[in-house]
């Protein structure tokens, strides 16, 4: 593609709208705003994304070790907070710089998240901590989640990077938790039945996700409709 081409393709692409509404989204943003000040010149947002998708990568990979050393558990805990530096600080580092790649950022941003979630999923599933039907369906929800998203993005030109008062970084918290309690037991009792802790929070976590992508995909539908009416 020739500068002419990339250039017209930079005009004509519309920045959608970011919208964050989570617990931790307003101190997040002016600490990950602190560290985009006085991260070095020699660190780029390319090196952050990089760092988010080793971590989550890591992360997986020290589930799968759990099942034999539950130590591991308390490492992937490491994993999730450089997970957070490089996700969050990458968009951030290239905006106080005024070096945003709208396109590029977003598709490669989300692509590492897709395949970072599936390793996240597939190290669970190897952990023995959570049945492989649970991390599945877990998987399955989230992409669906996850599609309808980039889709509202580009027909509405509004990013949602929160759900309600939930977003990656809480996400991350309560799974950090969740490890804690691992290290504990991996078992919890409900009406005086053991199941397996994870099983337990991964089929709640699933189901509210499923309740959530149908609800916002009908609203959104019916947004459409109201912008868009047959003639």
């Amino acid at each position: 593609m020739n500068s002419i081409a990339i250039a017209k393709a930079r005009a004509a692409f519309t920045n959608a709208t970011r919208i964050n509404r989570s617990l931790t989204a307003s101190i997040e943003k002016r600490v990950l705003h602190w560290m985009a000040a006085r991260t070095p010149r020699s660190i780029t947002s390319d090196h952050l994304t990089a760092l988010g998708f080793a971590a989550q990568i890591a992360a997986g990979i020290c589930y799968g070790v759990a099942r034999y050393h539950r130590g591991a558990l308390l490492l992937v805990i490491v994993c999730l907070i450089f997970n957070w530096l490089g996700d969050s600080l990458d968009g951030t580092l290239a905006r106080v710089r005024q070096q945003q790649r709208p396109r590029y950022g977003f598709y490669v941003d989300h692509v590492v998240d897709i395949f970072g979630a599936a390793a996240l999923m597939l190290g669970l599933g190897c952990s023995g901590l959570l049945h492989w039907y649970i991390a599945a369906a877990m998987l399955v929800v989230f992409l669906l989640l996850s599609g309808e998203s980039y889709l509202a993005t580009y027909t509405l030109s509004r990013f949602q990077l929160s759900q309600g008062l939930f977003g990656p970084t809480e996400i991350r918290i309560l799974l950090a938790i969740g490890n804690l309690a691992l290290l504990r037991s991996p078992y919890a009792s409900i009406a005086g039945h053991r199941v397996l802790l994870f099983d337990l929070g991964g089929a709640l976590s699933a189901a509210v996700m499923l309740v959530m992508v149908i609800a916002i995909a009908a609203r959104h539908t019916a947004e459409l409709y109201r912008q868009e009416p047959l003639p």
